[in-house]
């Protein structure tokens, strides 16, 4: 701000400069969208290696090829994957937990849908508080996800159970009934206890999966009485566990202290145990399984084009995408099956738009069918309809050792393949093509069509990218053109390598020009885009982005009077023209030699 100087010296002001760093955005953010076992529906998920997929989704899955894609992705190289889980007719679990007599209290429902919320159990234990309850969700290995104290069923209270548990929860929802009575405690559990304890001795009978058991609680011939409720807990869980040491349920039984309440569960989570006799403690006055089991889950099913194309509206399937910003690859291995041969070119037709709106790259399976040579030049025809820029074909499919089985199994090889174009753009940048000796397919152990030099050559024209394996080298990425690629359309947007310098330089420069918006629209605002922008790309000429030996031959900025006029300007508008040079891949290595003919010296 500027200086008012009131005395004799030196003053220092800083000046506002003009230089607004450009950042180049990611390039290799790849989006899955498909069928997974777990995982909330139509909700991108942002993962960054694949242990927060297998926390998030499940890890690998026979009826999932999403889970294996994912998989390869991050083993070839990728770093952040975004997932969309699709399924079909998938249902939540939930359990109804019982109140008194037949009425239920109310139900608990796993907030995604699928299978895997059967494994998971919910504990009502005594609270401390009266008229209220303390909630224990956890899965079958003991696990505690989560935990809920001093729960009320009272909507005016502030714990009411309903908006606690919904509010933070990220594993259940909760649906309190209308006029819910109050919910049963998990367990055996006492009815209040009043210290000090009765005189004994107290003859208990316990029963476990129908059968009795007799043992004196406490004598005071043989054991001194109980001053406390924990020293009783602890008494009685002493006895309970001797009671059969050969039966799980009663040798890791436990018994804890709620309030002025006994809570006592049996050790493998299932039997019910019941404690009759003592009928000064009243140590069952209450009787349950320990934990309340949820039931009724389903994965679902692979859904159908429909479901994959989804509503921008709705924000479902593909579409699920449309408020993600950084996403710069999109993968979709479903579609590669054979039941999607009527639908597959819909589904793609829907994600190409996708893909042209959001600067997206789209990398294409070639359907499983084509499992010849011939039948793969055949079924090109189909993709005549789709041929864009924004996307990139790759034949054929790849075959894998299943971690699950141990045995070979074929895979659409685009999650692979996305795994490569992230590796080579952090190694080279995404001005290079993503194919060659250096894209490698490690574990890759055979490809479900192998294919020669000639063989290739009749594909390479019509835009379909090899995999080839060759010797020492291994399994490696041998093409890399755009669908609009083939030869006979002569489209400037041939290679992959240019199409992505020019998605990557158009996000870049539209998000590092959005302070331009409402600046004073003359040559000062001018020069400064030049600058920035001019700045940005010699950056990238400097690392080898662009083709020429001077930046002059590489790029150039316009934003001036010819290319503003005051037409523009009276309409709100500045121009800016930038132009690049891009390196295209050398697909073609032609080597001439010749035999040098012998001198004659005369």
């Amino acid at each position: 701000m500027p200086v008012t100087p009131t005395y004799p010296g030196v003053y220092i002001e800083e000046l506002p400069s003009a230089v607004r760093t450009i950042t180049g955005v990611s390039t290799s953010v790849t989006a899955f969208v498909g069928y997974t076992t777990r995982g909330p529906v139509n909700v991108p998920v942002t993962l960054t290696s694949f242990a927060d997929y297998e926390r998030r989704f499940g890890g690998l899955a026979v009826t999932s090829v999403v889970s294996y894609a994912v998989q390869q992705f991050f083993l070839k190289g990728g770093s952040t994957a975004i997932v969309v889980r699709l399924a079909s007719d998938a249902v939540s679990s939930f359990v109804d937990v019982p109140g008194s007599g037949e009425n239920k209290s109310f139900t608990i429902k796993s907030t995604e849908e699928g299978a895997w919320a059967d494994n998971l159990r919910a504990a009502i234990d005594p609270s401390d508080t009266a008229d209220a309850f303390d909630l224990r969700v956890f899965d079958t290995g003991g696990a505690v996800r989560e935990t809920y104290s001093d729960l009320s069923l009272d909507p005016k209270s502030p714990r009411y159970a309903e908006a606690v548990v919904n509010q933070s929860s990220t594993t259940v929802r909760i649906d309190v009934k209308t006029d819910a009575v109050f919910p049963a405690y998990s367990g055996t559990v006492s009815r209040p206890i009043a210290v000090p304890l009765p005189d004994g001795p107290q003859e208990i009978i316990l029963t476990a999966d129908g059968k009795d058991y007799t043992f004196t609680l406490y004598d005071a011939d043989a054991e001194d009485k109980p001053a406390t409720l924990t020293e009783l807990a602890l008494l009685l869980e002493r006895k309970i566990r001797a009671a059969d040491p050969s039966k799980s349920a009663l040798a890791a039984a436990r018994v804890q202290v709620r309030g002025d309440r006994l809570q006592t569960l049996a050790g493998d989570g299932t039997t019910e145990l019941t404690l009759a006799g003592a009928d000064a403690l009243g140590l069952g006055s209450s009787k349950h399984p320990p934990a309340f089991a949820f039931s009724s889950g389903a994965d679902g099913t692979v859904p159908k084009a429909p479901e994959f194309i989804g509503s921008p509206d709705d924000k479902t399937g593909i579409h699920a995408l449309r408020d993600v910003e950084d996403v710069n690859l999109l993968v979709l291995p479903d579609i590669a099956d054979e039941r999607f041969a009527a639908t597959r070119i819909d589904v793609i037709s829907q994600a190409i738009s996708l893909c042209e709106d959001k600067r997206i790259f789209l990398i294409l399976d070639s359907p499983a069918s084509w499992t010849t040579l011939d039948r793969a030049r055949a079924g090109l025809a189909t993709f005549d309809s789709v041929r864009s820029d924004h996307a990139a074909l790759y034949f054929p499919h790849i075959r894998l050792t299943d971690p699950l089985t141990g045995r070979l199994r074929d895979f659409p090889p685009s999650g692979a393949i996305a795994g490569v174009y992230a590796r080579t753009d952090t190694e080279r940048g995404v001005w290079k093509a993503p194919a060659g000796t250096e894209a490698t397919l490690s574990g890759v152990r055979a490809f479900t069509v192998p294919l020669t030099d000639e063989e290739n050559g009749l594909i390479n024209p019509l835009g379909l990218n090899a995999l080839r394996a060759f010797p020492v080298i291994g399994p490696v990425v041998w093409g890399a053109r755009t669908l609009a690629g083939a030869d006979r359309l002569a489209s400037q947007w041939k290679y992959v390598p240019v199409r992505r310098l020019a998605l990557f330089l158009e996000e870049s420069l539209y998000r590092g020009t959005k302070w331009v918006v409402f600046e004073p629209n003359d040559e000062r605002l001018w020069s400064q885009i030049r600058l920035n922008v001019g700045a940005f790309l010699h950056t990238l000429f400097l690392q080898g982005a662009f083709q020429g030996t001077s930046p002059r031959e590489a790029y150039f900025v316009r934003c001036d009077a010819s290319t503003t006029t005051q037409d523009d300007i009276n309409r709100g508008v500045v121009n800016v023209v930038v132009g690049f040079a891009p390196l295209k891949p050398a697909e073609f290595v032609i080597i001439q030699i010749e035999q040098m003919a012998g001198q004659l010296l005369v």
